[in-house]
């Protein structure tokens, strides 16, 4: 038997994560009363029910004042729950209200930033003691449908961290959000190559020619080594997100190629969410 709250800031996706779950064979129910919640477990999981997965939506529209009290009475009743929080940068749910021209629950009449902050005070109690949090912020939909899974499907250890692997050009800027920024441009350059010039690191021409330098393997082998240490550390921390950026001059040869290489190392058996981006790898092609 298996109950997961899911809760968190309005714009963040809960909405969205409750079908996906749906879709996964969970029973849904959103916006329950959080006094409801234990009656509504005991119900679900009755000797004489059927079902066995049950995922119930809370947020502030129910009011979290005794939240404490219902999930204090799942566990006397013996339920396993799990708390499913869905977050996302302020700037970030502004522009989401602002999109889909709905007013915050808390704000009617208001400002949304001021219904926004009101909201996060509401819901650090339950932030702080969710069993996974996941920052929407820089997310699609299939990526989130696909941590959803990874978490209520495939049944890995996933803890709350999602990492994105993240090659850039030092000449259109680093990347505001990253949390890790490498310099490759300490290895020879394709772009001098004439024949590899117009290619980029997804084509193998351009990773033959990266890789075989052995300076390329070891920087891989200590990067990796450092990148594995650190990721429990972050976890203890609170960290949800972290970017991972590795840049070259433009950020479509040398920073692409071993950008791919760290991510296929990251992605053996990992217990996290991993995606890679490049971010300008075709920009050279477009300003011509």
């Amino acid at each position: 038997m298996k109950l997961v709250i899911v809760t968190g800031m309005s714009g963040a996706g809960k909405s969205t994560s409750l079908k996906m779950l749906e879709d996964l064979g969970y029973y849904c129910v959103d916006n329950l009363p959080v006094m409801l919640i234990s009656k509504f477990a005991e119900l679900a999981f009755a000797p004489n029910s059927e079902l066995s997965k049950v995922a119930v939506g809370i947020d502030v529209r129910t009011g979290l004042n005794n939240i404490k009290e219902a999930l204090k009475a799942l566990t006397e009743q013996g339920n396993d729950y799990d708390i499913l929080f869905l977050d996302a940068e302020d700037d970030v749910l502004v522009k989401r209200f602002k999109e889909t021209r709905r007013a915050h629950p808390l704000t009617a009449h208001g400002r949304i930033e001021e219904g926004i902050v009101r909201e996060r005070e509401m819901l650090k109690w339950l932030k702080k003691h969710a069993t996974y949090i996941i920052d929407t912020s820089h997310m699609l939909t299939r990526e989130l449908k696909a941590e959803i899974g990874d978490i209520y499907s495939k049944n890995k250890n996933y803890e709350n961290l999602f990492i994105t692997v993240l090659s850039f050009g030092y000449k259109y800027g680093i990347p505001n959000d990253a949390d890790l920024v490498f310099d490759v441009r300490f290895l020879p350059n394709p772009y001098y190559i004439d024949e590899l010039k117009t290619h980029t690191g997804n084509d193998k021409e351009v990773q033959d020619y990266v890789l075989q330098f052995a300076e390329a393997h070891t920087f891989l082998d200590k990067l990796e080594d450092m990148i594995r240490f650190l990721i429990p550390n972050y976890v203890i921390e609170g960290k949800n997100q972290l970017v991972i950026a590795i840049g070259c001059t433009g950020g479509k040869h040398r920073s692409v190629t071993l950008a791919n290489k760290l991510y296929e190392r990251l992605s053996r058996e990992p217990n996290f969410g991993i995606k890679i981006e490049h971010r300008d790898i075709y920009k050279d092609s477009l300003r011509r």
